[in-house]
């Protein structure tokens, strides 16, 4: 067990991920984990998983990045509302996330993620263009401070 709480396992992980450290990251994974984006096919495994999120250590073109809006727990499990970025060379995609986490035995067993495609959309568009006119990429909203 961990004396970690479950949001302190939900930010270790995201944090391990924006610093493109997945082996880190994948340290507070189940290896039975559930990964779903939510309407697409839910992933399996813990190195399902880590294949999806392997790039990112092995391409610095490629990377990920949050701000937390807020987030909850209710004993194991921790909701996020959060701003996800992606990049992918000069293209930098920023757009709302809410995640659901289900904590077991001190690691993420499920992983749930909701996003609107309308707003994805509009976040690929504004990385397009901030890829040909960078003035127009705008920073991530600063980083919650706790209480």
């Amino acid at each position: 067990m961990t004396s970690q709480t479950p949001i302190d396992i939900v930010t270790t992980f995201l944090d391990d991920l924006a610093r493109s450290d997945t082996a880190a990251a994948l340290d507070n994974v189940d290896d039975n984990i559930a990964y779903t984006n939510v309407s697409l096919p839910t992933v399996h495994g813990k190195r399902k998983v880590a294949g999806i999120f392997s790039g990112m250590d092995k391409y610095s073109w490629a990377g990920f990045n949050y701000r937390m809006v807020n987030v909850t727990a209710d004993g194991p499990v921790v909701l996020t509302e959060r701003v996800d970025e992606l990049r992918f060379g000069p293209v930098v995609m920023q757009f709302w996330v809410c995640g659901r986490f289900e904590i077991r035995e001190g690691r993420i067993a499920v992983w749930r993620d909701y996003f609107d495609y309308y707003d994805m959309t509009k976040a690929l568009v504004r990385g397009l263009l901030g890829a040909v006119i960078p003035a127009l990429r705008k920073p991530l909203p600063p980083k919650v401070v706790a209480v």
